[in-house]
């Protein structure tokens, strides 16, 4: 006997044996117990879910001259009848094919004679999609008003390119991809009926790499046991057989990723190559390492999403840790669009190679997600001390004045004005920088205690709340000061136009008060305006009893 690819052989034959369609199944046992059939069903989802095999279930099921709970006995002559083809009461086209408008008139045609034997004439048409506008038209009246005899059965994996008029006559069931767990319990089952030694490990990645579909699932389950027919089916055989590669490679890699090597990115993915990987493959898993990577990033319990040991969630944690979540973000988008050009591309070792170079070199890219990143690497070299100005740089910048310093100096000079900070020293505000020209010394200005108590909190951490906000918060808001604005208001004085017009975004603004919110609990609202030309930005805003100590006399307020 010729051998039936695992697919076919253990195609499911009653709704019991239908797996993670439950919402589906039961719908239509309850209708067929009931006798409260519809005369015509949509089945849309992915490939390999089970469209087909329900709708030839349904269809036995209908005809059924012993139905045990909505499902077909299989043992009748009707439901023999149907299991082997001969019976005429269950026709099946491939609308693929048979796509024409004389192929929907045939059908036309037969559904005017009732069945010879059963209850109902059912039609399934597959990948009903494919059928022409012409065919569509020519099949509408005969779907709205079939004859009590006949049932139609449409399954599709593209519900959006079929008309709604043709929708709209239909009942619709939507098929979900199948879960990795329910496709790895199958594949035990089916294992240990054909007494194929497996570890689960290799049956979880095959039931990943399917995609949620459970004919994918046995197809490749298949085609690794005759690789390595008569062994025990190990990891290692899946990954050499699918092409695929092992999770630890994708840690080298973005750690070097990290590490902006690209000589290191490309030493892996040569060795790969080497290895006979499938680069197609390697790049879809690789997105799925780092939708792994930014879930724990952004998520406080993804432990629970994640189907992987908790020494290789430990280990994932600390990659996490290597980038911010915006980077994450970048470097996923970078391979999804990778993943559409490799599909039909015919260099694809030097796409995935360009790729790296993106990911390790952002300057090279002029889009905006790398202007971030570019910043964001400036800024990271400014706060570790790996970057600096050439000491006559520095220089002409300190004699020219200009400029307001970066709010990471807020905490540095956080101490308050008066108490050895430094003429002029304020918390979030340049030092004051005078030529020889000036003789005005710096302002001082006296805030009630609760304004100034805010004022002070927030300058002091500035660089700490922009840095955490992150995203176009960070590059726009470094070179800003905050002033007071009355009670429960602070103000951002802005230097640049362009960066004002990101900041003075309610969403921008709003982001840092849901900041500051949760960060000092304190509701405190904040406004944006830009500085004028020649603007001194270093008042010094005390206390009423701070200024009365520097003056060493009583303060009397006159009304005027």
């Amino acid at each position: 006997m010729s051998y039936m690819a695992l697919y076919r052989k253990w195609r499911p034959v009653t709704f019991g044996e239908v797996k993670g369609q439950d919402h589906i199944v039961q719908t239509l046992q309850n209708q067929i117990i009931s006798q409260r059939i519809g005369h015509a069903y949509l089945f849309c989802g992915t490939r390999g879910t089970g469209k087909t095999s329900i709708a030839k279930i349904f269809a036995r099921a209908v005809n059924c001259e012993h139905p045990q709970n909505g499902s077909p006995c299989n043992q009748c002559p009707s439901c023999q009848g149907i299991l082997s083809g001969s019976s005429l009461n269950v026709v099946e086209i491939d609308a693929a094919s048979n796509n024409g408008v004389e192929n929907i008139r045939e059908i036309r045609e037969q559904v005017q004679y009732p069945p010879t034997e059963g209850k109902y004439r059912v039609y399934i048409i597959d990948e009903v999609h494919m059928l022409s506008t012409g065919a569509f038209n020519a099949l509408l009246k005969t779907l709205e008003e079939p004859p009590s005899y006949v049932i139609f059965i449409l399954a599709t994996t593209e519900a959006n390119r079929i008309p709604i008029t043709v929708l709209s006559r239909c009942q619709r069931y939507d098929f979900k991809r199948i879960s990795i767990p329910t496709l790895v319990g199958r594949l035990k089952e089916l294992t240990g009926a054909e007494g194929i030694q497996v570890e689960e490990k290799a049956l979880t990645y095959i039931a990943r790499a399917a995609d949620g579909s459970m004919r994918d699932a046995l197809s490749l389950l298949d085609q690794c046991v005759a690789f390595h027919y008569g062994k025990l089916l190990t990891y290692e055989n899946v990954l050499d057989v699918l092409g695929a590669v092992d999770t630890s490679v994708f840690g080298k890699i973005f750690r070097a990723v990290a590490e902006k090597d690209t000589r290191g990115c490309i030493y892996q993915l040569e060795e790969l190559v080497m290895q006979g990987r499938e680069l197609g493959q390697f790049v879809n898993d690789f997105i799925w390492y780092l939708r792994n990577l930014l879930l724990l990033a952004t998520t406080d319990d993804a432990e629970n999403l994640l189907d992987m040991s908790e020494d290789n969630i430990r280990l994932m944690k600390e990659e996490a840790g290597l980038q911010d979540p915006e980077t994450l973000m970048r470097y996923i988008r970078v391979f999804s669009e990778l993943s559409n050009q490799i599909r039909y591309g015919s260099q694809k070792r030097v796409l995935v190679e360009l790729a790296f170079i993106k990911l390790t070199k952002p300057a090279m890219e002029h889009n905006f997600d790398s202007i971030l990143q570019r910043i964001q690497d400036i800024e990271d070299r400014l706060e570790d001390g790996s970057f600096a100005l050439p000491a006559a740089a520095a220089a002409g910048g300190m004699q020219a004045g200009a400029g307001i310093s970066p709010p990471d100096a807020g905490q540095n000079a956080g101490r308050n004005p008066g108490q050895g900070g430094g003429q002029g020293a304020v918390p979030g505000a340049a030092p004051a920088v005078y030529s020889p020209g000036d003789v005005q010394p710096p302002r001082q200005v006296e805030l009630p205690p609760g304004q100034l108590e805010d004022l002070n909190a927030i300058r002091n951490e500035w660089g700490k709340i922009i840095r955490e906000v992150g995203g176009s918060v960070r590059s726009s808001f470094r070179n800003t000061v905050v002033e007071p604005d009355g009670e429960s208001c602070l103000c951002v004085v802005f230097t640049s136009p362009e960066a004002y017009a990101i900041g003075n975004r309610p969403t921008a603004l709003g982001e840092i008060e849901r900041h500051v919110e949760a960060a000092f609990g304190k509701k405190i609202y904040f406004k944006a305006r830009l500085a004028g030309a020649g603007e001194r930005f270093d008042t010094i805003y005390v206390s009423k009893k701070e200024l009365e100590e520097k003056i060493h006399m009583d303060i009397q307020e006159e009304d005027f």
